[in-house]
């Protein structure tokens, strides 16, 4: 028999939620006794404690996007930091998405890779079902949905900021075919229409570099070139950004989007480039 009066009643103890009626549901069970828990829920206070900086979560930087004659091509280099350490020296930050597209990601690393492969499945499960490859536009738009979804962890520090590069095998004027597309932790997506970008820590002194050197008349070698020379000007400001490592052969992965498709340059040829560059830097340190 239940002694409680109607207005205890209204107003179960602490210890109701647990001995209420079981829910199928993990979510609604959180919802309805610790609802601060879930992601967007929480305080301000609470999300600076529980914040990416707070659980050293590696992060990735610096990626570098520019459009040449015969398409588009992203570049990144390998560090990824936690806090003030080297997480990793060898992290790979630039992947091919499918035929004509490839996207480079900063930020939380952990995400930022999630996002990326689930991405790729999607637009071979499109391609599969339709038959066709989605469009390019397509392809950014629904990069942009994953990154809105992602809202909720970015408000809590765990930001991913893609950069996305393709080649548009329907435009009119193929020396225009080479796009980039970048976005904002909203989900908000811009065209970026200069012909060169970069996200990440290292994003300021890499376009800085950029904005000297690039010219989208240039052909893909000499694009690939301006890429090294931009990810090596990033690291000599940025500690977050990781410069070419001679030692253990460690260098910026490229990717070259054209009429021919997406390519993942060869270890051997960026190795070359980074001799070319050390060499000019040696001879003249300020670039």
């Amino acid at each position: 028999m239940d002694h409680r009066s109607p207005l205890d009643a209204r107003h179960p103890g602490p210890l109701d939620p647990f001995t209420a009626p079981a829910t199928a549901s993990f979510t609604d069970y959180v919802a309805a006794t610790a609802p601060h828990l879930l992601p967007g829920r929480a305080t301000a206070a609470q999300a600076a404690a529980h914040s990416a900086a707070g659980l050293d979560v590696p992060h990735g930087t610096t990626i570098v996007a520019l459009v040449c004659a015969d398409g588009v091509i992203i570049a990144g280099d390998r560090r990824a930091t936690s806090g003030n350490v080297i997480a990793q020296r060898d992290i790979e930050k630039v992947f091919v998405t499918d035929s004509y597209s490839a996207v480079g990601i900063a930020g939380s690393a952990g995400i930022a890779l999630e996002m990326v492969r689930l991405f790729t499945v999607d637009l071979e499960h499109y391609e599969k079902i339709e038959g066709v490859p989605l469009s390019l536009d397509g392809k950014a738009n629904k990069l942009a949905g994953m990154v809105r979804q992602n809202l909720g962890a970015a408000m809590q520090g765990f930001v991913v900021v893609p950069l996305f590069v393709g080649y548009d095998t329907d435009a009119a004027d193929a020396s225009k075919a080479g796009r980039i597309v970048t976005y904002d932790p909203t989900g908000g997506r811009y065209d970026e229409w200069l012909g060169y970008h970069s996200v990440g820590s290292g994003s300021v002194f890499a376009k800085s570099s950029m904005k000297k050197l690039h010219d989208p008349t240039n052909d893909l070698a000499r694009t690939i070139r301006t890429a090294v020379e931009a990810l090596y000007d990033a690291a000599d400001d940025d500690t977050a950004t990781g410069g070419p490592d001679t030692v253990r052969r460690i260098y910026p992965i490229v990717v070259s989007i054209t009429a021919e498709g997406a390519v993942r340059r060869s270890e051997e040829e960026i190795a070359a480039v980074v001799d070319q560059v050390i060499a000019g830097r040696t001879e003249k340190p300020g670039g």
